[in-house]
C-alpha cells in the first residue's frame, strides 16, 4: 500500500513537471515570434505615432518598438527626470512633453543625461519632428520602488502620474525614445536596449530533467519491491 501511495504521487509530480517543461516550450515559440517582430517594427519605415482613435488597442506586445516620428511644439517647461542606469552610468531620462500638429500631447524621452550634467542640458525651443521608438507606458514605478511624484522622485516612465503631475490633458498612453541628434551632446538619444530575456528552453530542460528523476525513483521502487 506505501508503494503504491509513493509511486501515486512520483507519477502525480512527473506529471506536473513534463506540463512545465511543454509549458516552457509554448513560451519559447512565443517569444521567438515576439522577437522577431519587434527586428521587424524597428526596421521598418517610420510611420506617424498612433492618434487617440487607436489608443485603446495600444499594448506592449503588438506596438513597442514601432519606428515612429511626430510633429509638433516642445511643452520645454514641463520636464521630468526619471532615474535611469545605462552603459553610460548613472543619471537620469528626460522626459519632455510635445504638442503634437494634431493637437494631443506625446511624451518624449529626449535621451539621457548623467547626474553630474543636469545643468548642461539645453533647453529645446519651438517647433520639433522627433523620430525614435514607441514605448508603452511605464506604471507603478520601477527599481522596486514607487514613484513620488511631490518630493519629484520618478523611477519609472509612468504616463498617466506624469501627466498629473504636470498638468498635462490628452496625453497618448505610450512615450517616444528618440533616436540620437547628430551634433547633440545632452541629452544622449538613442539609447533604448532592446533585450527580451529567453530562458525557456533552459526553464523546458530543466523541468523535464526533474521529472525524468522522478520517474526513475518510482521505477527503483518498483524494482525493489
Amino acid at each position: 500500500m506505501k508503494l503504491i501511495l509513493l509511486c501515486t504521487i512520483a507519477g502525480v509530480l512527473a506529471a506536473g513537471l513534463l506540463a512545465l517543461g511543454v509549458w516552457q516550450l509554448e513560451r519559447r515559440v512565443w517569444k521567438l515570434d515576439l522577437i522577431q517582430k519587434i527586428d521587424q517594427r524597428v526596421g521598418a519605415p517610420l510611420v506617424d505615432v498612433p492618434p487617440p482613435s487607436a489608443w485603446p488597442s495600444i499594448n506592449a506586445s503588438n506596438d513597442a518598438y514601432r519606428h515612429v516620428r511626430a510633429s509638433g511644439e516642445w511643452l520645454a517647461d514641463r520636464d521630468t527626470r526619471v532615474q535611469a542606469v545605462t552603459a553610460l552610468g548613472g543619471g537620469y531620462w528626460l522626459m519632455t512633453p510635445l504638442r503634437t500638429d494634431a493637437g494631443f500631447v506625446v511624451l518624449v524621452n529626449r535621451g539621457f543625461v548623467a547626474a553630474e550634467n543636469k545643468a548642461a542640458v539645453p533647453v529645446p525651443q519651438g517647433r520639433a519632428e522627433v523620430t525614435g521608438l514607441l514605448r508603452v507606458t511605464e506604471p507603478k514605478g520601477g527599481f522596486l520602488r514607487s514613484n513620488d511624484p511631490a518630493a519629484e522622485r520618478w523611477f519609472s516612465r509612468d504616463i498617466a502620474a506624469i501627466a498629473q503631475a504636470r498638468g498635462l490633458t490628452d496625453v497618448a498612453p505610450y512615450f517616444i525614445d528618440a533616436a540620437a541628434v547628430p551634433g547633440q551632446l545632452l541629452p544622449v538619444g538613442g539609447l533604448t536596449v532592446i533585450s527580451l530575456p529567453n530562458s525557456h528552453l533552459v526553464y523546458a530542460i530543466t523541468w523535464f530533467v526533474l521529472a525524468a528523476m522522478v520517474i526513475g525513483f518510482a521505477v527503483r521502487l518498483l524494482r525493489r519491491d
